[in-house]
């Protein structure tokens, strides 16, 4: 075994994996908000699908989406992993674990059971959109674009999954609240002056945007 295979393999390199894939996927969900936005412009919808064609069928965006979804499975594979280990870890050692979980969060101790919320989340978000826009024929709009916007109102017409939604990014924003500032720490990128600000940064972005994503659901559901 090469000393990267021994490196990546053990309970800290899975940490960094966790923490490099966990920071790219913020930037994809920076992204992802920025362009979902636009379906509050009071344009029925032409705006959102001119920006869904353009995600779907530009050869780059489309490249780009295979280092996404490697960086969800490495995420949710070391994920399990670390989960797995702290588990048995745990079993070994209950004293010493139930002193720690007194003095920790507990969003920092679910971590495992938030990013499950969040998979399953996932998983039905991408099979009612995605699949929906790569997989079927869907109707045009006056601009020949694919109409996703009339799959974004009639998915957010459901309760059931507009509640799914806000439950997924409720939890998306406890796992965030941990993630965020614990992936610097792993980098070790931590100081005593600049921790404070990461952990505040971290903070603020995990609410505005699970906020902002939870808003579309809600916004549409009463108001569409």
């Amino acid at each position: 075994m090469s000393w990267i295979t021994k490196t990546f393999s053990s309970s800290i390199g899975r940490k960094i994996i966790m923490a490099v894939t966990g920071l790219f996927l913020c930037t994809f969900l920076v992204v992802h908000l920025v362009g979902n936005l636009q379906l509050f412009k009071a344009d029925n919808g032409a705006a959102f699908n001119a920006y869904s064609e353009f995600m779907g069928h530009n050869p780059l965006i489309r490249t780009m989406e295979i280092v996404l979804v490697l960086g969800f499975g490495f995420h949710i594979y070391e994920g399990l992993v670390l989960a797995a280990k702290n588990r048995a870890a745990r079993g070994n050692q209950r004293y010493v674990s139930d002193h720690i979980e007194q003095n920790s969060s507990w969003h920092s101790r679910s971590m495992a059971l938030l990013g499950s919320i969040v998979l399953f989340f996932l998983i039905v978000h991408l099979y009612n959109f995605f699949g929906s826009l790569r997989f079927t024929d869907v109707p045009r709009d006056a601009n020949g674009n694919e109409d996703a916007y009339a799959l974004v109102l009639a998915a957010f017409k459901n309760p059931f999954y507009v509640l799914l939604y806000v439950i997924g990014q409720v939890a998306l924003l406890y796992h965030l609240l941990h993630g965020f500032s614990s992936a610097f720490q792993t980098l070790g990128l931590t100081h005593r002056k600049y921790t404070p600000a990461i952990k505040f940064i971290g903070y603020g972005f995990s609410i505005i945007v699970c906020a902002a994503f939870a808003a579309m659901p809600v916004y549409f559901f009463f108001f569409k």
